[in-house]
């Protein structure tokens, strides 16, 4: 029997009414996705309301620096952060995901690349984390250094007099952040899918 209302059946999505929903998150993650592979994105910017994860099953660089960090949203809101600058990172595979509240409920919004399809690989990337867990091995390491005397990552340098860190030819396995933003330059995504879902798993 056909239905002509448009309404979904009981216990289904409907599916148009989520894509209307959807629609723009998709459209604005797509221009992200672009930008960060010309490398143009800029590194400063007004931060979302929300966090998100961000997980690689192994990454690799060729250095690390990192700072005490505030972003601020469009109302000035602080968030702290760990300000993680990652030189050439080599990722084995990469899992973005958020939760976004719909008027239709819960969406995940979820960007995944790597893993079969090849290494994901960014210049400089700056991660602004809550955290960060895994198995780490850093070949050098430098722990108190003044932030404004950093130099393992081009451009990542924070105030002098401030407490910073930095390593050299890191690896982290099992890696699991939860962040406020993430930038760098010459992503290269390959196996890139971005989806949107209601009440979908997120990447932890």
């Amino acid at each position: 029997m056909s239905r002509s209302n448009g309404t979904a059946p009981e216990g289904r999505t409907s599916w148009k009414k989520a894509a209307v929903v959807a629609a723009p998150a998709v459209l604005a993650v797509g221009a992200l996705a672009t930008v960060m592979a010309q490398g143009a994105l800029a590194a400063s910017f007004a931060v979302s309301g929300t966090d998100f994860q961000v997980a690689s099953g192994r990454l690799t660089s060729n250095g690390l620096a990192s700072y005490v960090h505030t972003d601020h949203d469009t109302d000035d809101h602080g968030h702290p952060v760990a300000l993680l600058g990652i030189g050439q990172a080599h990722l084995t595979d990469i899992c973005q995901a958020a939760r976004v509240q719909t008027p239709l409920g819960t969406v995940v919004f979820k960007l995944t690349a790597g893993g079969d399809a090849g290494a994901v690989r960014a210049d400089n990337l700056v991660i602004d984390g809550e955290d960060l867990v895994g198995d780490a091995r850093f070949g050098t390491a430098q722990i108190g250094r003044d932030a404004g005397t950093l130099d393992a990552v081009p451009g990542v340098r924070g105030p002098r007099g401030k407490f910073g860190l930095q390593a050299g030819n890191i690896e982290v396995a099992g890696v699991k952040s939860h962040a406020w933003s993430a930038t760098g330059g010459n992503f290269r995504l390959k196996g890139l899918r971005v989806s949107v879902s209601l009440d979908g798993r997120a990447c932890f």
